[in-house]
């Protein structure tokens, strides 16, 4: 066994330990990480292969010289018999352009040298029926070939396309524009003859007395595609960011190391072995975390759940015995944090203490607060709210406590300044407040915050102050309804936009309602309540202010307060614990690439 394959079997427990977490834009999505080492142990056996590490040279094979002698030979051929066209003449190869050295008996070549044919496809004249399809970049996925999104030519245009233009078996299709599309490439296989062509966005690559399954590892490896990043220094394409081009001659042009036919055959074998080792200990890992996933959520749901404070203790006292080996992805982490928030609006955090003032006398003083608002004509007199019914209450609250309309604990609720993006710059006088300055979790980021201009009239009526509760009213269907609680006294004043509503309420914690709207039943009552349309979904101030909440003793929602942020503050050092390690393992699996390259 070679030095390489020993550094991959050796170290399987670190390619399926290197584990990173994704930043997800949506609050439900299921792709939550990535498997980092297993996607290095995939991206190392490519290039170990296309270096001439991943199996033994065989000093019998005939050497990768006579094969391009041979190659030449028939490409003169079929010159001659008119059925390709002669190429120019590329320069020779210098050596800042060989990559890596190269093993004994293997050769550098330009694409061009081993092909019969490359070139880009045609712009078709699509029809709903015919009998050939057309490739696009659609079809060719790094998962394999799929013929599905392949439409139809007419037939009528079929006498445009010459013989050669017609895919053939172990033709390479490689996709040649767009960001996130260009780069990607497939091996044709088990095709019928004049059955498919490809547009003009898919290059199309015909070896010649090559490997295709060779040349679609080498071209899959890192050494190629991280040269279709247009900011690399030796990068394949051209033009901007967003609408990058791979040119026919930059396809043509590219250097490939290539071997003995022998070996190329060996070194495909031995890559699709070891491709499927992978996809065993892919599928193992995901099985493995789904399994871990399923009982953390399954355990924590006990909480909640529990009928009394004594079957809470026991069943807390189940999680707390195995806490080191349940909590450790960010995944359960974040399980953690929404139980914590669905014990604290269920009364279920801290113990009633029967001495506090009961909610129920709390809304009788704030119905005589607005009353006295009213009067003085600060606020408007409300509509009002209907009662609530036993069927809308999601669970049982605790003595003391009661459930309210939303509607009923406002003193104030407004959307914010609408400033086009054309007005919003780094330069302007002050700091602009908007959606995504409303983390996805909670909480205030303000990485990205912009500024905008105002008059004095409105900058007074939409400056933020300390204990505004904020919920986004405008976003996509995942994001909708995120909510924050405005804590910061930033130096200058702060505006917010106009797809967020300003709450301000009568004699509540805001950062009670908050965890109220970022628990599971309040995430449960917000879904009943979106409308959404093609491009974004909303939540309307009537239907919000008609959602019931659970309302506790002002002294008891100050102590549910310390004690999430008291725990809150334990699995943010947790997850910063867990991350270093992840990051570790990352360098720990970066350090073995290098050293089996080296």
């Amino acid at each position: 066994m070679s030095r390489a394959q020993t550094l991959i079997t050796e170290n399987i427990a670190t390619w399926t330990g290197a584990i990173q977490a994704k930043s997800t834009a949506g609050r439900g999505s299921s792709n939550k990480h990535e498997l980092y080492g297993i996607k290095k142990l995939r991206e190392l056996i490519l290039e170990l292969a296309v270096r001439g590490k991943l199996v033994p040279q065989d000093p019998n094979d005939e050497p990768a010289s006579v094969l391009l002698e041979r190659i030449a030979a028939e490409k003169a051929e079929l010159i001659k018999q008119g059925k390709i066209k002669k190429s120019k003449a590329l320069p020779s190869i210098s050596d800042e352009e060989k990559p890596f050295e190269l093993p004994e008996g293997w050769e550098w070549t330009h694409l061009q040298t081993i092909t019969s044919y490359v070139q880009r496809g045609k712009g078709p004249n699509y029809s709903d029926s015919g009998q050939v399809r057309v490739i696009s970049q659609k079809c060719v996925q790094w998962k394999g070939f799929d013929i599905e999104p392949a439409r139809y030519i007419s037939d009528s245009s079929l006498d445009k396309y010459q013989p050669e233009r017609f895919l053939q078996e172990k033709d390479l299709l490689w996709n040649s524009t767009g960001t996130g599309t260009v780069g990607r490439i497939n091996v044709l296989s088990n095709i019928k003859p004049n059955s498919l062509v490809a547009d003009s966005h898919v290059t199309v690559i015909r070896p010649l007395l090559t490997s295709s399954l060779f040349l679609n590892t080498y071209i899959s490896s890192h050494s190629v595609q991280k040269r279709i990043e247009p900011t690399d220094e030796k990068s394949l394409v051209s033009g901007s960011t967003k609408q990058v081009e791979l040119s026919t001659s930059a396809v043509n042009s590219l250097v490939v190391p290539l071997p003995p036919l022998k070996e190329q055959q060996r070194i495909v074998e031995k890559v699709d072995e070891l491709m499927a080792l992978c996809d065993q200990l892919e599928q193992q890992t995901e099985s493995s975390i789904e399994a871990h996933s399923t009982l953390v959520d399954t355990l924590l749901s006990t909480l909640p759940n529990s009928a009394d404070a004594d079957e809470l203790q026991q069943n807390w006292g189940r999680i707390a015995g195995h806490f080191d080996t349940l909590f450790t992805t960010e995944q359960s982490i974040d399980a953690l944090k929404q139980t914590i928030l669905q014990l604290a609006v269920m009364g279920k955090l801290v113990r009633q203490n029967p001495n506090d003032e009961p909610a129920a006398v709390l809304l009788k003083r704030i119905a005589a607060e607005k009353d006295r608002l009213v009067k003085e004509k600060k606020i408007k007199k409300q509509k009002p709210l209907p009662e609530i019914s036993e069927d809308e209450e999601p669970f049982e609250l605790p003595e003391g406590w009661e459930w309210v309309k939303f509607g009923f604990i406002i003193t104030s609720a407004e959307t914010g300044l609408d400033r086009p993006k054309a007005e919003q710059s780094p330069d302007q006088k002050f700091a602009y407040f908007k959606m995504n300055n409303i983390g996805n979790n909670g909480g205030i980021e303000w990485k990205d915050i912009t500024r905008v201009d105002a008059s004095e009239l409105e900058k007074e009526k939409y400056k933020l102050t300390k204990g505004d509760f904020l919920f986004n009213t405008r976003n996509s269907r995942e994001l909708v309804g995120k909510t924050c609680v405005f804590n910061n006294s930033p130096e200058d004043d702060v505006i917010y936009n106009n797809n967020i509503l300003r709450v301000r309420l009568s004699k509540i914690s805001p950062y009670f309602i908050d965890f109220w709207f970022r628990s599971t039943s309040g995430k449960d009552l917000l879904e009943s309540i979106k409308s959404s349309t093609t491009n974004v979904c909303a939540i309307y101030q009537g239907k919000l202010v008609h959602l019931i909440c659970p309302i506790a003793p002002v002294l008891e929602q100050k102590s549910i307060c310390q004690k999430v942020d008291e725990l809150m503050a334990l699995c943010d050092q947790l997850k910063h614990k867990l991350q270093q390690s992840q990051q570790t393992q990352v360098h720990l699996t970066d350090a073995i690439v290098e050293q089996a390259l080296a």
